[in-house]
């Protein structure tokens, strides 16, 4: 089925993109093919695709990959799709929610597979951090996201936009900006830009510590009031991180021990600075 004919099946049908779930469709055909080649999908590999709305990339990748396995949480959409690609053979639909999915299981019995999605603005970095979650089952991904969100991922140590996904995604993967996606390349048309990226999970982090749970209790502590320095908001932390900070001495302590400047920001940090505050503790 035509892109064409399968828009005017999926209208006929009765969907319309819905606000709650910040459905914008992809619709360019110029877009969607550099997506495509730069995802490359192969005939001996295992794909994921989240979002796959009306099918403009899914039919792409089934016509190229050896098995794709579509991850929709809309149930019209996904009772539309699996009639529309019913006897692609290669073709698998999960009507389930992407925060929850168990993309390790979806993939079995392969161990491994690369993932491509256009991903819902309002989730989109939740969905982010759970597929960095679940990185040993996961080689490469290629996703749209909002070109503010690309921009903060990507923002160095001592970049004002650098946050909490920034130390995140540098600690576990290496990105590549590929290019921008305008508003008029979707429909309904969002009010931002995009930008696809391409994500490829490291096989050795960037740090050196014996506690991850306790590395990111302390980057979420660091950037929870930007405008403090690193000392104030630990001084500030809660829980089990605040009784940790205190068993060594308190906050001025621990950064100290770490060699990191008690006034710096944490959008100043880099991920090495931020293991060695994490071994001061352990």
């Amino acid at each position: 089925m035509s892109d064409e004919s399968g828009k005017k099946s999926f209208i006929s049908f009765g969907h319309r993109p819905t606000k709650r779930l910040s459905q914008n469709f992809l619709k360019d055909s110029g877009i969607i093919k550099k997506i495509i080649e730069e995802f490359a999908p192969q005939p001996d590999e295992t794909v994921v695709e989240i979002g796959p709305g009306m099918g403009a990339l899914t039919s792409e990748l089934i016509a190229r990959a050896g098995r794709v396995i579509a991850v929709e949480f809309d149930k019209n959409l996904a009772a539309w799709l699996s009639e529309r690609f019913a006897k692609d053979k290669n073709f698998e639909l999960l009507h389930s929610d992407a925060l929850e999915t168990d993309f390790c299981a979806a993939i079995h019995p392969v161990h491994k597979a690369r993932l491509i999605a256009n991903l819902p603005y309002n989730i989109s970095t939740a969905i982010l951090q759970r597929l960095i979650s679940q990185r040993h089952c996961l080689d490469e991904m290629v996703l749209m996201l909002q070109k503010e969100v690309v921009d903060r991922i990507q923002a160095p140590a001592g970049s004002s936009e650098r946050g909490y996904l920034s130390v995140l995604v540098e600690a576990y993967c290496e990105t590549e900006k590929l290019f921008d996606v305008g508003p008029d390349a979707f429909r309904p048309q969002p009010k931002i830009w995009s930008s696809v990226v391409r994500i490829t999970f490291r096989d050795k982090h960037e740090f050196e510590v014996k506690s991850e749970e306790l590395l990111w209790s302390l980057v979420s502590a660091g950037f929870m009031q930007k405008r403090k320095t690193i000392l104030n908001n630990l001084r500030n932390a809660t829980g089990e991180l605040q009784e940790v900070i205190k068993q060594n001495g308190g906050a001025s302590i621990v950064l100290c021990k770490a060699g990191v400047d008690l006034q710096r920001r944490a959008e100043t940090l880099s991920i090495e600075e931020w293991g060695r505050i994490t071994q001061a503790m352990e």
